[in-house]
């Protein structure tokens, strides 16, 4: 046996006192899947929901936008201009849907 896979075997343990048995089943389900893109997707979603919901939650908006910023910089490891760029076109993307919505002000 591999010294990753008896690792790997010991973190239910560590956990599994904080942890019911359902949960326990999810943690292991989670710990096969690589990578972030699902966490990326479903943050896009759920800010487009926030975003319908709560139109005057600017700040909570911006917060998930900047989160999501992070885990594509992450994902893709790009370069500060490219950070940069993203940053711009997720604050237009945000205009362009708080505007219609006759929300004044976005970004500080």
């Amino acid at each position: 046996m591999r010294k990753k896979d008896t690792a790997k075997r010991r973190k239910p343990e560590f956990y599994g006192k904080a942890l019911d048995e359902a949960e326990k089943l999810e943690l292991e389900e989670a710990r096969g899947i690589e990578g972030i893109d699902e966490e990326i997707a479903i943050l896009r979603v759920k800010l487009r929901e926030l975003i319908l919901a709560k139109p005057e939650s600017l700040d909570l908006h911006l917060k998930v936008a900047t989160t999501i910023a992070r885990l594509v910089t992450t994902r893709y490891n790009i370069t500060k201009e490219q950070k940069r760029s993203l940053k711009e076109s997720v604050t237009k993307v945000l205009t362009e849907i708080a505007v219609p919505l006759g929300i004044k002000s976005l970004v500080r």
